[in-house]
């Protein structure tokens, strides 16, 4: 069986990343509801009691909501490093001891293994993840305000990455945010906008025909269109073919991607 992957939500109101092997099934953050996040699953043809196990990148409520709920309803493991555990423990309510799950770097489950690596984002202990199949590798980076080497090196060779493109930097300067929130946002601790998005891709294609979805788009200092536009245009400017050549494509706030089989 291929290596699938779906997002079910992207954005500032929630973060859900589905992805199934033959034999495993896991989430990537939980960041809203527990019945959204099922019907999110139920959606896309699957049934939200084969998750294997919940993957949490950060505590921030965006990425946690869901994941208490789920953990108790369904008996789903929960995969935290132990400083992001400490910290969202008291907001996602009791789970079983048995469903805490501390991991450090590497860890193994069914026929997936995952790999944590740090990211720059104003939380105890952030992390991105390489997820490995087979052959096969995805790579999930959100919620960094900056890129440096050691998160270029972690997301190259991927066939399918999902990208953080969440602000234009001229709509954050001119829009409603108050500036102690807009200088968190374009700061090194905040998010990654959509030249960056693009500048990091353009630096980890090797094949040219990977998957590329941009995610975690602000609502208010961003469009689809725009993300996309200015992520294209940086590829091509670096000699880059989309579309075809790599697959650019988006996720969404309130509904699933398409649903990729690598």
């Amino acid at each position: 069986m291929k290596l699938k992957f779906c997002s079910l939500y992207s954005g500032s109101s929630g973060n859900c990343q589905f992805i199934k092997t033959q034999n495993t099934t896991i989430l990537v953050d939980a960041g809203l509801s527990g019945k959204k996040i099922q019907n999110g699953i139920v959606n896309i043809g699957e049934d939200p009691k084969n998750v294997d196990a919940i993957f949490i990148t950060h505590e921030h409520m965006d990425h946690i909501q869901g994941a208490g709920i789920l953990s108790r309803r369904l008996d789903i493991p929960v995969y935290a490093n132990e400083k992001t555990w400490e910290a969202m423990s008291p907001i996602i309510g009791d789970v079983k001891s048995h469903n805490i799950k501390i991991i450090n770097e590497t860890v193994e489950i069914g026929d997936l293994t995952l790999q944590a690596f740090d990211i720059s984002h104003d939380a105890v202990n952030p992390v991105g993840y390489n997820i490995y199949y087979k052959n096969k590798k995805i790579s999930l980076v959100t919620d960094t305000g900056c890129i440096n080497d050691n998160i270029i090196n972690c997301i190259k060779d991927s066939e399918l990455l999902l990208i953080e493109s969440n602000h234009d930097e001229d709509m954050v300067l001119i829009g409603p945010y108050p500036w102690p929130l807009k200088r968190r946002v374009l700061g090194e601790f905040g998010h990654m906008s959509n030249d960056t998005a693009g500048n990091l891709v353009s630096k980890v294609i090797k094949k040219g025909r990977e998957i590329v979805l941009l995610g975690h788009l602000s609502k208010e200092n961003n469009f689809p269109e725009l993300a996309y536009k200015t992520v294209e245009n940086i590829l091509k400017e670096n000699g880059i073919d989309v579309n075809p050549g790599v697959n650019l494509d988006m996720t969404y706030r309130d509904r699933s991607s398409k649903v990729y089989e690598i």
